[in-house]
């Protein structure tokens, strides 16, 4: 019940910011529910400086934006199915609002049905038979049931078989590979075209691990362009089967040039973490890279519901282990971001003496350093369960955005303790990370990102990193939060080195919800029609292509 009433009330709140000279009350009154959930996402234009980009740079664009509309277009299969239905929608708002969350089921809303005649999302989305039962899929014989590139399909007798994505999506496959041969004979950069030439293979063979090492070693490409099934999060079912996504990405080459000495430091960084040497032992590789992009496109899983501001790759532990990953931070959209959602959150919710500290910059190397953090920490058990992510099974993402976001802001303060980092200081991490944390718990229990930030948030107030005065505004207490960090770090990292599925989903069950407190500080946010997130415009048009 409180959530409907938080949805309500965010509801007719938004609808009295944005109204105009016709006067508040009447304006309310003419908006539709549906209008009011699709101005919750605040628009964003899309656009980057292509100057410097050569005549073929500029053709290449181009044909990624096609590749990636197919990404789209294959998304919508595995998340929902048949994206035409919603051409049967005859209402435009709720209709422009199943467009932003790809389907009918509301994202950022514990992924609550907004169509008449929906029920809840499978937890399986698209990737099973609606009707499979747990039994059903234990009992299959078959190894490659659970792998990331494989749907479950049933066969005329009823019988469950499994299906390769390069066998259930075949013509769009067919599509991409043609275009991915134009895009080959277009690569100037000597590495963009190897991964893209790669990349190619592992869409025929769905075996993207040489693909994956080849981005790794594209370093100096003004363009990149990530690809293909990635993400495990869509299975809520299982955590197994990775949903297609593209961006669209050109280089800032100033503001990585800044960036570039941090990967040096990564086995030292691990070596000081605040937990026991035996969930530190792994040491990370050093050959991966932080770079800023500005984002021109996105497409499928990383454009669905929340936006994705930073992206950190290869999933595959061989790759990293061999590797490290790769770091692309995307400041366009992270600008975005907090202009126009966390800097509005702070002024209304954070006490007057400490707006000081919340700032972009701190929020960038918050940001920056979440995913950096994904390499640290140990990939394998510390006692013979296998490889953390089986292990933790679907509790492992939100346990891994948790440790990537108290070790991101863990790295930045011991960085700016050894003056790698100027300009900000450690209370300015702290308290645009406090901040931040405001922002993203409004994303919800469906969202891992969410969860995570739930169970971060209520562990920093039960140590007493902030409390609120008497106008319920939040106060930060400096010292304890480094304490209060410190801790929270060490039993992340604990429960993943030792896999324990059984913590992992006791205390997320407990503590990844939002409390009476925070349920009245969200309120107070949506009543000023502060947006949830971003949508994009995006494309050829925008970019003048």
């Amino acid at each position: 019940m409180k959530k409907l009433f938080l949805t309500t009330l965010a509801l007719c709140c938004v609808a009295f910011v944005s109204c105009g000279k016709k006067g508040a009350e009447s304006q309310t009154e003419s908006k539709s529910e549906m209008q009011t959930k699709v101005e919750e996402f605040a628009t964003v234009r899309l656009s980057a400086n292509l100057d410097k980009l050569s005549a073929k740079e500029k053709e290449l664009v181009g044909v990624f934006l096609d590749i990636a509309q197919i990404m789209d277009d294959l998304y919508w299969l595995q998340a929902y199915g048949n994206k035409a239905d919603m051409d049967t929608i005859s209402d435009n708002f709720t209709k422009e609002f199943a467009m932003i969350n790809y389907g009918p089921w509301e994202r950022l809303n514990g992924m609550k049905p907004f169509v008449n005649g929906f029920g809840e999302k499978p937890l399986g989305a698209n990737f099973y038979p609606k009707d499979m039962t747990k039994e059903e899929f234990d009992a299959l014989k078959d190894k490659n049931k659970s792998s990331l590139y494989t749907v479950l399909r049933r066969d005329e007798s009823g019988k469950l078989v499994v299906k390769w994505y390069r066998e259930e999506y075949k013509e769009q496959i067919d599509k991409v590979c043609e275009l991915l041969d134009k895009a080959i004979g277009l690569a100037e950069d000597a590495g963009l075209k190897k991964y893209l030439q790669e990349r190619k293979k592992a869409f025929q063979t769905d075996d993207y691990f040489a693909s994956d090492m080849a981005w790794m070693d594209m370093k100096d490409s003004r363009l990149d362009f990530v690809v293909g099934p990635i993400e495990n999060y869509e299975d809520r079912l299982f955590g197994a089967k990775a949903a297609y996504e593209a961006f669209v990405l050109v280089k800032d080459e100033v503001e990585s040039s800044k960036l570039a000495k941090y990967t040096a430091m990564l086995p030292e960084l691990q070596k000081g973490l605040p937990c026991d040497e035996k969930f530190k032992k792994e040491v990370p590789g050093t050959e991966s890279d932080l770079n800023v992009y500005d984002v021109i496109f996105y497409a499928g899983d990383c454009n669905a519901g929340s936006k994705t501001i930073a992206i950190n790759l290869p999933n595959d532990e061989r790759v990293q282990l061999k590797k490290g990953a790769r770091r692309l931070q995307l400041k366009n959209a992270m600008k975005a971001k907090f202009d126009k959602i966390l800097q509005p959150i702070a002024d209304n919710v954070m006490c007057k003496e400490q707006l000081k500290n919340v700032k972009f910059d701190a929020f960038f190397y918050n940001v920056t350093f979440h995913e950096v953090a994904h390499g640290l920490g140990i990939k394998n058990t510390v006692n013979g369960k296998g490889n953390v992510r089986e292990a933790l099974a679907n509790y492992y993402s939100s346990w891994e955005e948790a440790k990537a976001d108290i070790l991101g802001l863990y790295m930045v303060c011991s960085l700016i303790d050894r003056g790698e980092i100027s300009g900000i200081t450690k209370d300015d991490a702290m308290a645009t990370f406090i901040a931040g944390i405001l922002r993203s718990v409004r994303f919800g229990a469906a969202s891992a990102h969410g969860v995570a930030n739930m169970m971060c948030f209520n562990f920093l107030e039960d140590h007493k990193a902030f409390t609120q005065n008497s106008e319920g505004l939040y106060v930060i207490n400096f010292d304890n939060a480094k304490k209060a960090m410190d801790a929270w770090a060490a039993k992340i990292l604990e429960v993943e080195g030792l896999g324990d599925l059984a913590e992992a989903k006791s205390y997320s069950e407990k503590n990844g919800q939002i409390r009476p407190s925070l349920q009245k500080s969200l309120d107070k946010i949506n009543s000023l029609g502060i947006p949830k997130d971003i949508r994009y415009e995006q494309g050829r048009k925008v970019l003048g292509l």
